[in-house]
């Protein structure tokens, strides 16, 4: 299936390739080493609050290449917009520059996050509220709450992708899954931003999606292109 100069694997750009094959490759790895030595990645791996207690430095890097071991779907979709964006963005910036972006918009995605949760902790604090209503555990104190905060995947660079794509391609046409319209990079971009800002204010039971960390992509991919703009660095139109 990969062998061949013609193959549709060897024409893949070296770093959209090799991010693939690494989330892929982690994927597996957090699943095996659950089920035969029972240790959790997520663990120590995943981005946790740095109020929460496991918090590490380093989690602001590794947890862009973990995904949810239950489904599938988050990692299968995360890879194909990376394959999707990024082939297209490493063809015009090169293996380096690509590189660089995906992971100060992964990172930048992160510190978002943790500032987002920031926000949450102090109206608890606040509130003097001693317990939480969390999506799928119920009732819950807060310490527990603190100590289960935890992000993984590669939404937040991927976002970041989106936008860089919609500021330099921004007449592109692209498809929504079920929506048999085109429609163009640039409006593409601003429903998406506009969905994950409504879902990150109105998230009032604390679900699972990091909306916040998706602005952030987003916002940091915008931040980058405008700043290598002034510099004569990146190519194409900004459509912002």
């Amino acid at each position: 299936m990969f062998q061949g100069n013609n193959s549709f694997f060897s024409q893949m750009p070296v770093v959209t390739k090799n991010l693939i094959i690494v989330n892929v490759l982690v994927w597996f790895s957090s699943i095996t080493l659950a089920r035969v030595i029972d240790i959790d990645l997520y663990r120590y791996l995943g981005l946790h609050f740095v109020v929460g207690g496991h918090f590490l430095p380093s989690q602001l890097v590794t947890y862009m290449f973990m995904h949810d071991s239950q489904s599938f779907s988050h990692l299968f979709f995360n890879m194909f917009s990376v394959w999707m964006f990024g082939r297209a963005l490493e063809s015009i910036w090169g293996a380096k520059r690509f590189l660089i972006f995906y992971f100060v918009t992964g990172i930048g995605a992160g510190i978002i996050q943790e500032i987002a949760w920031l926000f949450e902790y102090c109206q608890l604090v606040f509130s003097d509220l001693q317990l939480v209503n969390v999506i799928g555990e119920g009732v819950i104190p807060i310490a527990d709450f603190l100590g289960q905060l935890n992000t993984v995947g590669a939404s937040g660079a991927v976002f970041g992708l989106l936008m860089a794509f919609g500021m330099l391609f921004p007449n592109a046409e692209l498809f929504i899954m079920f929506i048999p319209i085109p429609i163009k990079a640039k409006y593409f971009v601003f429903f998406y931003g506009l969905i994950e800002l409504i879902g990150g204010v109105s998230q009032f039971s604390f679900d699972n999606i990091a909306h916040f960390a998706h602005l952030g992509g987003m916002l940091f991919g915008y931040i980058l292109i405008v700043y290598w703009r002034r510099k004569g660095y990146g190519r194409g139109p900004i459509y912002f």
